[in-house]
């Protein structure tokens, strides 16, 4: 038994410390993220193969909410139970919550988003969704099918950008695959460890539920301010699809007609999350601590967060014995192609197209993609000599 806690608790500080890392250095945005995590979870340390790494990233996407933070939540609770998956969001997310809690109080009015570093590492961002898409798409979309799916994919996400956008892709790449592959044999699966029991997951989803329908009626019943709050956040993370970025609609109808700030303010921590590392969702951070400091920042912060919680708990269980089924995987074919044509389509807008500005932003994206791809540098150095690099450019 003492053993076991020993593994157990190993296991658990392992979590927390790649996931920290991750935390410190995943700049870029969730399409970005997902290429970090496949880099150092997937390909390093191989904690998942990569079918389930996709079939993870695949559920995920369809998911409301932070599909990154999801992904990171799901790795963690399949290495190390449910304080895994808690420990790998505490990581992954605690040095933004504490940068972005910091510019609320100290750097409101500064231009960090200028910066020169801070263009850097929106380089790095570039050749780390480059080297994901390439890895996964040699994997994902080895036929005229798939890679056709993929193109598709790619192509109705940049030139139909609305909030279901992305759901409607994987639906209808869903409905393609169980079309063409459904017939199909496909290996064997390796199976997807989830150490948490049934009785459990459905216990969160009614928890989901529970809350995003109870808590506006508790809002109306009691008139505690932090209770709308958490209301206003907790919904604003059940309802998202797409990712970050189409959550900031959403909070700021909730925060500034109440008056809980200004657009000016809101605008200006807008800017100073896209200078740091991890989820976008950490702007709910910035959002609280100005509303209330620190209790403020940690009442936004886990009650936005707790959606993305409680839907991968309550779906992870069931999620091994659904993709196995011939019908399932037929989907998950189309569905997994898709996900590749949405990374080809993220890389080119918004980040390709917010960052390589100029032929030196080129060159210096191309070196370190270099130094990703072929000379095997680890994440960290190459996010170091990214932001050295946007230093000198800035220069």
């Amino acid at each position: 038994m003492e053993k076991n806690n020993k593994g157990r608790l190993q296991s658990l500080l392992e979590v927390l410390s790649v996931s920290t890392k991750l935390g410190f250095t995943s700049f870029g945005g969730p399409i970005a993220h997902l290429g970090y995590f496949h880099d150092e979870y997937i390909r390093r340390r191989k904690w998942m193969d990569e079918r389930s790494y996709a079939d993870l990233v695949a559920l995920c996407q369809f998911l409301p909410g932070p599909a990154s933070s999801q992904v990171g939540i799901g790795i963690g609770v399949m290495r190390a139970g449910l304080l895994g998956g808690l420990f790998a969001w505490i990581g992954f997310t605690l040095p933004s919550v504490v940068a972005l809690i910091l510019f609320a109080f100290i750097l409101q009015g500064f231009d960090v988003g200028n910066a020169g570093w801070i263009h850097g590492l929106k380089l790095v961002a570039v050749a780390i969704v480059a080297h994901a898409i390439l890895g996964m798409g040699q994997k994902l979309t080895p036929d005229r099918n798939r890679a056709t799916i993929a193109i598709v994919a790619a192509t109705i996400s940049l030139l139909w950008q609305t909030a279901v956008t992305q759901v409607l892709i994987i639906v209808v790449a869903g409905i393609i695959g169980l079309m063409l592959y459904r017939d199909t044999k496909i290996p064997e699966l390796p199976e997807m460890r989830v150490p948490i029991r049934r009785s459990v997951a459905v216990a969160s989803l009614a928890l989901f539920f529970g809350l995003l329908f109870g808590l506006p009626i508790l809002r109306n019943l009691a008139s505690y301010e932090w209770l709308a709050v958490f209301d206003s956040f907790y919904r604003a993370g059940s309802l998202v699809f797409g990712g970050g970025h189409v959550v900031l609609p959403l909070l700021e109808r909730e925060v500034v007609p109440t008056g809980w700030l200004s657009k000016e303010t809101f605008l200006a921590g807008y800017g100073a999350t896209q200078a740091v590392p991890g989820p976008l969702f950490t702007f709910a951070a910035y959002l609280g601590a100005v509303m209330g400091g620190w209790f403020g920042a940690t009442i936004a912060t886990i009650a936005i967060f707790m959606p993305a919680f409680l839907l991968v708990i309550g779906t992870l269980p069931f999620w091994d014995t659904l993709r196995r089924k011939p019908n399932i995987q037929g989907a998950l074919v189309g569905v997994n192609a898709a996900v590749v044509g949405i990374l080809l389509a993220a890389l080119y807008d918004p980040i390709w197209t917010s960052t390589i500005l100029a032929p030196i932003d080129f060159v210096l994206a191309a070196i370190l993609f270099i130094l990703l791809v072929f000379w095997k540098t680890p994440p960290w150095v190459v996010v170091i000599a990214g932001a050295v690099g946007g230093t000198i450019i800035g220069l």
